[in-house]
C-alpha cells in the first residue's frame, strides 16, 4: 500500500512539473485555458489536474499562474478565494490583458497559440 502511495505521489509530482514548464512559456499579455495547458503538457482531458497543480504552488513561485483561465475566459478563483481572483485580474491587467464587461477575457484576442515545436519533445 505504501509503494502505491509513493508511486502516485511521484507521478503527480512529475505531471505538475510538466504543467509548470508549460505555464512558464505563456507570454505576458496572453492567457491559456486549463485545458490548453493540460494538452500541451501531454495530459489531454486533465484540465482539473492543471488547477490542482497551480493550487499547490508555493507563494514565492515564479510560475505565472495568473495566465491560466477557464474555458470561457473567466477567472475561476472567485468561487474559492475572492482576493485571489482580484489579484489574478490585477496581474493580468498589468500585463495588458483586458476584460469584457461580463468579467471575461476575449480568448480570440488574448489566447496564446504557441508553435508546437516550441515545446520540448518530452512535454508533448
Amino acid at each position: 500500500m505504501v509503494r502505491i502511495a509513493l508511486f502516485k505521489e511521484a507521478m503527480t509530482h512529475s505531471h505538475y512539473q510538466c504543467i509548470y514548464q508549460v505555464v512558464h512559456q505563456i507570454p505576458a499579455g496572453t492567457v491559456a485555458t486549463y485545458g490548453d495547458v493540460a494538452r500541451w503538457a501531454g495530459l489531454a482531458r486533465h484540465a482539473r489536474l492543471v488547477g490542482y497543480a497551480l493550487h499547490h504552488l508555493p507563494a514565492y513561485s515564479d510560475v505565472p499562474w495568473q495566465r491560466v483561465v477557464n474555458a470561457q475566459g473567466g477567472i475561476s478563483l472567485g468561487k474559492i478565494n475572492a482576493f485571489g481572483a482580484m489579484e489574478q485580474r490585477e496581474l493580468l491587467e498589468q500585463e495588458g490583458v483586458s476584460f469584457k464587461t461580463n468579467g471575461r477575457i476575449d480568448l480570440k484576442r488574448f489566447r496564446w497559440q504557441p508553435d508546437p515545436r516550441q515545446f520540448p519533445h518530452d512535454i508533448l
